[in-house]
């Protein structure tokens, strides 16, 4: 049997692969310091994450795009995956990741429009849906928008079990669960190994 991939959570079950990450989101960018970010912070983790912009929050803008591009940085230099935290922030995110050579790039709960999805796919990009995708014709225009092969599945804080969510998420493209656990798993091990 394939195993199910929760590519972001913040409930760890541990019966499942769930991507350990470890990152500064952009909410904390005003009380936490810059300076305390180095290699050994991220040693732990299998990617960066989640990180990114929120420009409908009200941290400060600039205080926030310091704190993307160090993690950035870093995740460049140790060759890790980022996971991203995008609200309201689409355009100025993509910039800051054009500056960057990363291992792999995935945009958590994505929940923008089918050309944003295209914009970010057409770059290698991974996008991810989770509880959220289902509430939104725009999301679930992207989800179907998105190939396989740029596609990944979480829970993020939902209480859903990853296999009510790969459920819901192959209903929505109208394929077999089958289908989709195969081609995460390929995802995964992409993102992972190489």
């Amino acid at each position: 049997m394939e195993r199910y991939i929760n590519i972001h959570t913040h409930i760890f079950t541990g019966q499942h692969a769930e991507l350990h990450s470890v990152g500064i989101h952009p909410w904390d960018a005003a009380s936490f310091d810059i300076s305390m970010l180095n290699e050994e912070y991220f040693s732990s983790a299998e990617a960066i994450g989640e990180i990114g912009l929120d420009y409908a929050c009200k941290v400060d803008r600039v205080l926030q795009e310091r704190l993307f591009e160090r993690q950035l940085e870093l995740a460049q230099k140790l060759g890790k995956p980022v996971v991203l935290h995008c609200v309201k922030a689409f355009e100025s995110v993509m910039k800051y990741l054009s500056k960057y050579s990363l291992k792999a790039v995935l945009f958590h709960g994505f929940i923008g429009s089918k050309e944003q999805a295209a914009k970010a796919i057409e770059r290698g990009y991974y996008l991810s849906f989770g509880h959220r995708t289902e509430h939104s014709p725009k999301s679930i225009e992207a989800l179907c928008a998105t190939p396989l092969d740029r596609l990944f599945v979480e829970t993020d804080e939902a209480e859903i079990s990853i296999e009510q969510m790969y459920a819901k998420i192959a209903e929505l493209r109208g394929i077999e669960v089958e289908n989709l656990l195969d081609a995460i798993n390929n995802n995964y091990e992409l993102i992972i190994t190489q």
